[in-house]
């Protein structure tokens, strides 16, 4: 139904977009790997539309890419938009390209909520794709030991972070629990750093 929305930020958060289009408001739903610029940028958000009985759900990627390796992801048995938001949002899409092309299980499973037995069906649905996915991406060799630098924390990142891992399903004392927990073994993570260590909690 919406291959992509053209407008202004108005607001941003770690994890969803708020997007002016022509004076209506689209919430979207980010991973943690997208780099959308702050409020009041002009922008091309890539969306993905997901309808359930309970709720439609704007998905929303600074990069076609992007947007279309979440949806392989959804082609996987047993993974849905959440699951394929975590799998972004835990590590960045060309990591995450590496770690199906080498079946590097141990990345995977490091991710909050994915499980051996669903690393395994993606990797066993979408190997044979990683060439072409990492190709996509521009990366020119899929290599898991190449790790996304971080960037210098901001004071007062925690309660962003709690609330960008409540909105991926954890339980709000589960996920101040783990954001706690990773802030003090990294006192200096910014909240897209906190949130990814906070997920290995």
């Amino acid at each position: 139904m919406f291959e992509y929305l053209h407008g202004t930020i108005r607001a941003r958060g770690a994890t969803h977009i708020t997007l002016d289009v022509n004076g209506v408001g689209y919430w979207l739903l980010t991973p943690l790997s997208s780099r959308f610029p702050e409020a009041g940028a002009e922008v091309t958000a890539w969306v993905h539309f997901a309808v359930r009985e309970d709720a439609q759900t704007l998905y929303g990627f600074d990069r076609r890419e992007h947007r279309d390796l979440f949806r392989e992801l959804l082609r996987v048995k047993g993974v849905g938009p959440s699951m394929g938001l975590a799998l972004l949002s835990g590590l960045p899409p060309a990591d995450l390209v590496a770690a199906i092309a080498s079946a590097d299980l141990a990345s995977m499973t490091s991710i909050k909520g994915v499980g051996k037995k669903t690393a395994e069906q993606i990797l066993l649905d979408l190997r044979d794709r990683a060439p072409a996915l990492a190709c996509s991406l521009g990366v020119e060799a899929p290599d898991p030991s190449v790790l996304t630098p971080v960037a210098p924390a901001q004071s007062a990142v925690r309660s962003e972070a709690i609330s960008a891992l409540v909105n991926m399903g954890f339980k709000p004392k589960q996920a101040e629990d783990n954001v706690t927990k990773a802030a003090q073994d990294n006192p200096a993570a910014d909240v897209e750093a906190l949130v990814r260590a906070a997920f290995r909690k």
